[in-house]
């Protein structure tokens, strides 16, 4: 502390506003003025105070609770923006939230006008995280500040005076310990969150809740291994076999009493021999008095209060919630009437003043009296409180700091949890109770029977402790050898009973003992467990899981990952500890924890279809598309077309692979992979070419029947346009694709806007790049599309949109087969645009047919398969002819001109048409849009009738050449 002088300005900053009014009334003595900061709700105090030596002029304001918050970086705080695994190691910062700015203004405008800071945050490691988050402020603001810290317990004149006189530093590994637990909760917790929402919520029918649409299947290390104490207990009482057993029972009653003998076996299980022995004992009843022991025996007051003890008291004896009562302590806390309802600490420190709280009780009208005999010597009721063995530094056990009979703002609730804590504070300073037990041990037919009694001779502590009853019944009087016939000695069955349902008192000694969460947020774990719909509470406050609870632990269970058990957590904690006492760094437990936990993530994902099948157990299936569980969502790219977001692989509803952007539809930059493939996963892979990067390789497996031979099925592959092999590949796919996709004819208004790869009609895409143009470069390129009418060529900007009716070159549809491809690219004829003529394709589908030995002719318009038929005609009778086994398709031939079928297309040079005569002709109704049939004598087509006879047009019902509509024999269907 530095030697006195004039007075210095002393910036105080305090947790709450209550408590800065608090300690601002206490050191004033009343004698303070208040205005208004830039805040509403955290008010400016000042008056003139004495720190030692040293005259200070005070001011006194808040911040609510932690100042900052701990998230992502932008690009990662939206839920698709990027894996999941990523938040193991995305940026994370520290800022403050724009509903705090106000609060901050205030720091800084009067943290430059002072020359010291006092830190009066709650004096646990959660305080002092807040309390350096007001540092990094202040000193923002005024690097010259001296910075001090008041320790206290309690909102009381001593405790605030004390603290104030006794300034210390602020301790930086407690805040250390925090900052370590906030960022392994949050990458934790965010990861698995994601991936299990994203995963489930689309995927099944969840009526857990009113909203579904906007229901998050939260995952926390605190929340989740809570949730599997429930769980596991659920499943020991489902497990639970109820198994019938025997026991014999045997009552004395004489002129003291009745005294109840318990068998010492307790029961068998086995009724055959139940019986011999309860026969045995009924042929000689007569039991004799083998041993009486008389011993004194002491019934010991609790420890001091903690704060997960109150939790646990208040659940059993006052039927309140832990999340309750730890609001109503707050409350009670701030007005000064508790100590602070936070710590770990059951054991009081010798210099403590216990007398003294214990005389502010006096004058109470229902425990005042036991108070004054707790003074009096003359009592000998006095007894120093029992050390539990915790103290976490920081406070004391909860004690009463103020007397009070009931306030007027008080609820009931706020009463009796003052009771609690003051009838708690006396009991553990009072003797334990005394009692006298009795334990008769009697021999009948070689079976030992045994019965307990016992009188309290001294309640002491149970006088005031009316939490605890400690009786028992009072036994007859029996001298060793004494004999006696039992008034009644029976034969009883009964049924083994599961183990209750885990009541919520239970639940904390749970938490307690396996370290999961720390006092302060225990209560708040059980809370978010209600609040996301995995358990329920019972009037009795005992909990069961709901289906989505079980499933999820049963999910998890499975895959054989205990992520549901406490053991990990608890080392967390550990580990945390570690840190607020400098034996760890903090980044050696953020690296160690988050390396151990993101191999847990990957490997869970890894085995996601266990959770899935879990989930199946409960819910049924949604019929929600598929790409709507956004179950495959890699990150391959920054997006070269918005610049603000990155591609992600993806898998499409019918089953095909696009690199898409995220930020669609804002964006719709897009990039269709080959039809051909099977599976694709995003690889850590950079490719060391392609900017802008980086861009990750995508491993790539080809269905074997979709390619040529001389390509591998599996290829590690990149889309930045490196990538030779993938180009090829996408050729082969596009030129296919147009080959399949070739429509008819027909009007505008009858054109289909949607294209085969089910992206509607404009929507922006992008092809592989070709050569050494990037994805934006080929993106602003014109590829040539197809008219819908076959007259003329339009151009088409590719990475704009689609032209209304433009068969779409898309990269996903199938490819031809390899044997195909491989024949094709030896037939002459096919024209610019990529079509074949009929007569070329129909010989070279013909000749693999006959090589092949299968005896069938594919259609050249379709691809089936084509029906052999014999004409009936008087001209042509007995001759085989082929037809396309399809309706609506128009392709025919004879069997004996298969290598001499005349052209029925344009020459390979045009570029009017280029149609197929079957593709005009063939699909139902082609020919209504140009209303005649001139039309195909005018585009160079020949139709061939069953008769062998050349026809102009075809039946406007089923498209058949072999007759028209008038004598079609589906008229009229």
């Amino acid at each position: 502390m530095p030697p006195g002088g004039g007075a210095i300005r002393v910036l105080n900053v305090a947790e709450k506003p209550s408590v800065a009014k608090s300690v601002a009334e206490i050191l004033s003595r009343g004698g303070m003025q208040s205005r208004a900061g830039r805040s509403r709700y955290n008010r400016v105090f000042e008056f003139n105070y004495a720190i030692g030596a040293q005259a200070c002029h005070m001011l006194v304001t808040s911040v609510t609770g932690h100042l900052m918050e701990l998230d992502f970086d932008d690009r990662y705080r939206r839920w698709y923006s990027c894996d999941p695994a990523e938040l193991f190691h995305a940026p994370v910062r520290k800022a403050v939230p724009q509903d705090k700015q106000d609060i901050k203004r205030t720091l800084e405008e009067e943290a430059r006008t002072c020359q010291w800071l006092v830190l009066w945050l709650d004096c646990d490691r959660e305080g002092e995280n807040i309390a350096y988050e007001v540092v990094d402020i202040c000193a923002g603001a005024n690097r010259n500040l001296n910075i001090w810290r008041a320790r206290f317990s309690a909102l009381i004149p001593r405790e605030i005076h004390e603290a104030v006189q006794h300034l210390a530093r602020p301790n930086k590994l407690f805040a250390d310990a925090v900052d370590a637990r906030q960022e392994i909760d949050l990458r934790i917790g965010a990861s698995f969150t994601r991936f299990q929402t994203m995963l489930l919520k689309d995927a099944f029918v969840l009526d857990v809740s009113g909203e579904e649409r906007n229901m998050v299947l939260s995952y926390g290390p605190c929340q989740f291994p809570t949730l599997g104490f429930i769980v596991e207990r659920f499943w020991e009482i489902q497990a639970h076999e109820p198994e019938e057993f025997w026991t014999i029972n045997c009552s004395h009653t004489s002129d003291e009493g009745t005294a109840s003998f318990i068998w010492i076996r307790g029961h068998l299980f086995d009724y055959s021999s139940a019986v011999v022995i309860y026969e045995m004992c009924v042929h000689e009843p007569m039991a004799t008095v083998q041993n009486v022991r008389n011993q004194e025996k002491l019934k010991y007051p609790p420890y001091p209060l903690s704060t997960v003890e109150l939790q646990k008291r208040a659940s059993r004896c006052c039927r309140m919630s832990s999340e309750h009562t730890m609001k109503v302590a707050e409350e009670l806390y701030q007005a000064g009437f508790i100590s602070y309802p936070r710590t770990e600490t059951d054991s009081f420190s010798p210099n403590t003043d216990l007398h003294a709280i214990v005389r502010e009780q006096v004058d109470h009208p229902d425990w005042g009296t036991y108070a004054q005999r707790l003074l009096n010597p003359e009592e000998r009721l006095w007894r120093n409180p029992s050390n539990g063995g915790h103290d976490d530094k920081a406070h004391p056990p909860i004690h009463p700091t103020k007397f009070s009979t009931g306030e007027n703002n008080w609820s009931p609730d706020h009463k009796k949890v003052y009771e609690l804590v003051v009838r708690h504070f006396l009991a553990c300073c009072s003797q334990p109770a005394v009692g006298a037990e009795t334990t008769v041990e009697v021999d009948i037919a070689g079976e030992q029977f045994n019965a307990s009694g016992r009188v309290v001779l001294a309640k002491n502590y149970l006088d005031v402790y009316r939490y605890d009853s400690w009786g028992g019944s009072l036994l007859p009087t029996y001298t060793i050898g004494q004999q006696f016939v039992p008034t009644s000695l029976t034969l009883d069955s009964g049924v083994t009973r599961p183990p209750p349902l885990l009541a919520e008192a239970d639940l904390l000694s749970c938490m307690d003992k396996a370290g999961i969460g720390t006092d302060a947020t225990m209560h708040e774990h059980i809370k978010k467990l209600l609040d996301r719909c995995y358990a329920t509470k019972d009037a009795n406050s005992r909990f069961s899981p709901t289906n989505l609870g079980e499933a999820l632990v049963m999910g998890y269970d499975e895959m054989g990952y205990e992520l549901w058990k406490p053991y990990l957590r608890a080392m967390m904690e550990a580990d945390m500890k570690s840190v607020s006492v400098g034996t760890k760094s903090k980044a050696q437990v953020l690296e160690g924890c988050l390396q151990q936990m993101k191999a847990c993530f990957l490997d869970a994902r890894a085995n996601k279809v266990k959770l899935l099948d879990a989930m199946g157990t409960f819910f049924a299936r949604s019929n929600r598309p598929i790409n709507e569980t956004q179950n495959t969502i890699e990150v391959v790219r920054p997006c070269g077309a918005c610049n603000d977001s990155e591609m992600l692989l993806k898998r499409r509803p019918n089953g095909g692979f696009m690199v898409g952007c995220r930020g669609f539809p804002q964006c719709r930059n897009v990039v269709w992979l080959p039809g051909s493939l099977a599976e694709a996963a995003v690889t850590q892979q950079i490719c060391p070419t392609c900017i802008p990067g980086p861009v990750y390789k995508i491993q790539f497996k080809f269905n074997r029947r979709d390619i040529p031979p001389s390509f591998d099925v599996d290829h590690l592959g990149c889309i930045g346009g490196c990538d030779d092999v993938l180009k090829e590949l996408t050729e082969m796919s596009r030129f296919q694709h147009h080959n399949q996709t070739t429509m008819p004819a027909r009007s505008q208004s009858q054109t289909q806007t949607t294209s085969t790869s089910g992206v509607r009609q404009g929507a922006p895409r992008q092809d592989l790049p070709t050569g050494s143009r990037s994805t934006g470069q080929f993106a602003n390129q014109h590829t040539p599309a197809v008219n819908p009418q076959g007259r003329g060529q339009s151009q088409t900007p590719s990475g704009v949109g689609v032209r209304q009716g433009t068969p779409r070159r898309d990269l996903h549809t199938v490819f031809r087969t390899a044997s195909q491809f491989a024949n094709e690219q030896q037939t002459p004829g096919v024209n610019p645009q990529g079509f074949r003529s009929t007569h070329t394709g129909l010989t070279q589908n013909s000749r693999n047919a006959s090589s092949s030995g299968a005896g069938q002719v594919l259609c050249t318009t379709c691809g089936e398969a084509c029906i052999n038929r014999t004409a009936n005609t008087e001209a042509n009778r007995g001759r085989k002819f082929y037809k396309c086994q399809n309706p609506g398709c128009g392709f025919f031939v004879w069997e004996d001109e298969l290598d001499n079928v005349a052209p029925r297309g344009r020459g390979r040079g045009s570029r009017g048409g280029g149609r197929q005569a079957s593709a005009s002709a063939g699909r139902r109704g082609g020919g209504r849009g140009r209303r005649g049939r001139g039309n195909a004598d005018a585009e160079g087509m020949t139709f061939v009738s069953a008769t062998g006879d050349t026809v102009h047009g075809c039946c406007f019902t089923c498209g058949d050449p072999s007759h028209f509509a008038n004598a079609c024999p589906n008229r009229g269907r």
